[in-house]
């Protein structure tokens, strides 16, 4: 069982690995609220906000969809709630890609 969830796992990244492909302009024009917590360069300025830059883009899209579907809790998870709400899906993906861009 364990092989066959790692082997949906890998298949999943090698499918959807680079599917994903956010306007980077849009997203880091959508990103600029973003900063006040985790940074102009995406290096959070906060103690125990994360940093964003050069984050996984796929990671920072489902983490953002998770916050806009309030399946994320506990500390912080409401402010990302609230921020995440008001993004579209195109939105999601921009952000994404503008942070994942970031080296």
């Amino acid at each position: 069982m364990k092989n066959v969830v790692i082997g949906a796992v890998l298949a999943l990244g090698l499918i959807g690995g680079n599917a994903v492909a956010g306007d980077v302009a849009a997203g880091k024009a959508k990103a600029a609220i973003c900063a006040a917590c985790h940074g102009a360069d995406g290096n959070a300025v906060i103690p125990g906000y994360p940093h964003l830059k050069g984050q996984n883009e796929q990671y920072l899209i489902s983490s953002l969809k998770a916050y806009k579907n309030k399946q994320r809790s506990g500390g912080l998870a409401a402010v990302m709630q609230a921020q995440a709400s008001m993004l579209s899906d195109e939105d999601i993906a921009n952000v994404a890609a503008y942070y994942a861009s970031l080296k």
